[in-house]
């Protein structure tokens, strides 16, 4: 007879993974919240007029295939609807593109510092993290990247711009990248902070789907197009692999709500684009002004700023909250800080400046 067992028992790699760490909530106070890279404007116009209208069914199932959203999408990018997949945000799209990829034993290579998401991501599709660190300006360092591919090796994830660091990678040292990578290994580019990129060198996924095979591009509505309460990301990539990633997928994995709302953000271009201008500007703003009091930053283009303090980096948060803005600590590397409101941005340039002053 087998063993008694006196307790359900987790995967043992599913026990020990690490948790997720959200942005801060607030607590009923007046505070900024900095600390989970939100835009700070409402939804673009239009937006709630169509969630209105979808709530009036949501007695009902949501399209499974979420048709029109995919088929707009496939129409902004020029991809066509059959090489697009949806789900509930772009950390379950990047789920399930592992979980059709990945068996035991494989592994993932990704650079690090970066997305959090990633080892938990890794972790649950059963692969194993192969972590490269970022260089000391906050970049990946795809040579590194590209030597530390084996014959496990199954997906390598670029994030551009990295988050939380804030560099974008740039198109030339991408090609050539793609090409020391095998063709059998598919390459996730992550550009969830796309639409806040100004540097003209940075490469564009889209470009870079036709001519290699192995490059899928995930992408988010939860920042440019403020819909983070809603989760909805996507993926593109060659038609075989989306039907590979669908297959994967959780269904109904975007809600009726959300679909209408992701289709009439699309609708909403010319705003979109006066928003991110706003956050942009705001951004380098934010920069400038930390460059003129003395501090060395890597580059920014996201909608977030890296404080490289290092094991400081808890006790700047905490200086941070009891000042009314949450930032994003990552203990022993860093802060992340998200661009919010002027007045909130004023809140936490003065307490760098008192920070650096310390030093």
């Amino acid at each position: 007879m087998p063993a008694k067992v006196h307790a359900v028992r987790l995967r043992p790699d599913i026990a020990s993974l690490p948790a997720y760490v959200p942005g801060a909530r607030t607590d009923g106070h007046q505070v900024y919240k900095l600390s989970s890279n939100e835009n700070p404007h409402p939804p673009l116009p239009g937006v709630l007029a169509a969630m209105a209208d979808a709530a009036q069914e949501v007695n009902r199932y949501p399209d499974m295939y979420a048709t029109d959203l995919v088929e707009a999408l496939g129409e902004r990018f020029g991809v066509g609807a059959d090489r697009v997949v949806t789900g509930n945000g772009s950390v379950a799209v990047l789920a399930h593109m592992l979980s059709a990829l990945c068996a035991p034993g494989d592994e993932v290579v990704y650079a690090w510092r970066s997305f959090e998401a990633y080892p938990i991501a890794v972790q649950v599709a059963g692969a194993r993290s192969v972590r490269v660190p970022v260089d000391a300006t906050g970049r990946h360092d795809l040579p590194a990247m590209a030597a530390a591919i084996t014959d496990r090796t199954r997906a390598v994830i670029l994030c551009s711009p990295n988050n939380p660091t804030g560099p974008a990678l740039r198109r030339e040292e991408v090609l050539t990248f793609l090409d020391a990578v095998p063709r059998s290994v598919l390459v996730v580019l992550d550009e969830a902070y796309v639409e806040f990129v100004q540097d003209p060198e940075v490469v564009d996924g889209v470009d870079l789907l036709r001519e290699h095979k192995n490059v899928v591009v995930l992408r988010t509505f939860s920042k440019a197009y403020g819909l983070a309460g809603l989760r909805v990301g996507f993926a593109l990539g060659r038609r075989r692999l989306i039907r590979g990633f669908r297959a994967t997928s959780t269904p109904f994995g975007v809600n009726a709500l959300a679909q209408a709302a992701a289709v009439a953000s699309l609708r909403a271009e010319d705003e979109l684009l006066s928003r991110v201008a706003a956050v942009v500007a705001e951004r380098d703003r934010v920069t400038q002004a930390l460059a003129e009091q003395g501090w060395s930053l890597p580059d920014a283009q996201g909608n977030f700023v890296w404080l490289p303090i290092g094991r400081r980096a808890r006790a700047f948060a905490d200086e941070a909250r009891s000042r009314g803005v949450l930032v994003r600590a990552f203990d022993g590397e860093g802060v992340r800080v998200s661009v919010g409101e002027a007045d909130a941005n004023a809140i936490v340039l003065e307490l760098a400046r008192e920070w650096l002053s310390l030093r």
